[in-house]
């Protein structure tokens, strides 16, 4: 069975657009695994929406620009989970525990939930947990 493994939003990313990313090499070896059938990829719904952000604010991509990217976020082998009652009142104790923002804790809850690892390029804020295995991208498959 493959490992479930939830990633964040800086993760996705590497897989959209290049433009002064780091960690590529780990980012693109999880994507080979979810092809292999050795991990399974799952994130929050939410991350659609913090990508989306990312290519207009962060990459300042123009609308056709971001045709290939959106088009390859929902292409891509990841599965999306939509926030249920259990996993809004997970997220909620999570960020109030660690005084995150809720999106931070969404990725924390899932992983829980799941009994997942978490793959994070944003360890600062997904790293203050002990209950979820949390493996900085910078490390993975290391």
């Amino acid at each position: 069975m493959p490992q479930k493994t939830v990633v964040d939003s800086s993760v996705i990313v590497k897989w959209l657009n290049t433009d002064n990313e780091q960690n590529l090499e780990q980012a693109d070896r999880i994507l080979k695994e979810a092809r292999d059938g050795k991990v399974e990829i799952i994130a929050p719904e939410l991350s659609k929406y913090e990508v989306g952000n990312v290519l207009f604010f962060g990459k300042k991509l123009t609308s056709e620009q971001a045709n290939i990217p959106l088009y390859w976020l929902f292409h891509l082998p990841i599965t999306f989970i939509s926030l249920s009652e259990e996993l809004a009142h997970k997220t909620f104790s999570i960020a109030e525990r660690f005084k995150i923002t809720f999106y931070d804790a969404a990725f924390l809850a899932l992983a829980e939930l799941e009994n997942a690892v978490l793959v994070t390029d944003n360890i600062k804020h997904q790293g203050k947990t002990k209950e979820v295995k949390v493996i900085p991208l910078a490390k993975y498959g290391r």
